[in-house]
């Protein structure tokens, strides 16, 4: 959950976040140090002798500057695609959810469970109970077992949605007549909030996403309930 003057991400909840995480951060290193190294350079040339015509025209310098930067757009390519390839990685998830968007709420269905499907609604605020986030609380959560790898079929009703948790590095785009797909592994118990992240409407920004990430026997009771409830 993000907090007041918040500078950086999310706290991680999923592996996959905490690589992004560190994609970030080495990424970030990179541009810091090209920053640093362009704003000398400049700094040097006006305060120096760098203009120096055998210095501008030396085939080292043209070399180094040719060759430095095809490393550095390695060094940051590598990592890329390795984390490219672990997003579109879905190895034989213990359960699969789809996630459906409509004009504004979103409605969810338990495919490995028969008939545990509800939608889900934006609490209003007025309907609201102490200790709960305003446009983020929802009437009916995701629950989802704990250390366990999650398949999440994304796809929209109506209009383009965007399905959306920052804390477990997940933005699905939700398109109409199609699925797409998602995987993440809730690695810490917790309450997770998202939000649309597609401009769709009128209401696009009261149509929250909330994951609650607890134990499997939690989840096992929780489903029995959902299903001598519905």
């Amino acid at each position: 959950m993000a907090h007041s003057a918040q500078l950086g991400f999310q706290d991680a909840a999923s592996p996959l976040m905490e690589e992004l995480l560190h994609f970030h951060d080495h990424a970030l290193m990179i541009i810091s140090f090209i920053s640093v190294f362009v704003l000398y350079i400049i700094t040097a040339m006006a305060t120096t002798k760098l203009t120096d015509k055998l210095i501008l025209d030396s085939q080292e310098v043209e070399t180094i500057w040719t060759v430095l930067p095809a490393i550095i757009l390695v060094l940051i390519a590598l990592p890329s695609l390795r984390l490219l390839y672990l997003m579109d990685e879905i190895n034989q998830p213990h359960l699969t959810i789809k996630a459906i968007g409509h004009q504004w709420y979103w409605s969810y269905e338990y495919t490995d469970y028969e008939d545990l499907a509800f939608d889900s609604y934006m609490i209003q605020t007025q309907d609201l109970t102490p200790g709960q986030f305003r446009l983020l609380e929802v009437d009916h959560r995701v629950v989802v077992p704990l250390d366990s790898p999650i398949r999440a079929l994304v796809s929209a009703e109506d209009v383009l949605h965007s399905w959306a948790l920052p804390s477990l590095g997940l933005k699905t785009d939700a398109v109409p007549g199609r699925l797409n797909q998602t995987t993440f592994i809730a690695s810490r118990p917790g309450v997770y909030y998202g939000q649309c992240s597609e401009i769709c409407g009128a209401n696009h920004s009261f149509m929250p996403v909330v994951v609650e990430s607890v134990p499997l026997s939690h989840f096992e009771d929780w489903v029995t309930f959902m299903a001598h409830d519905a």
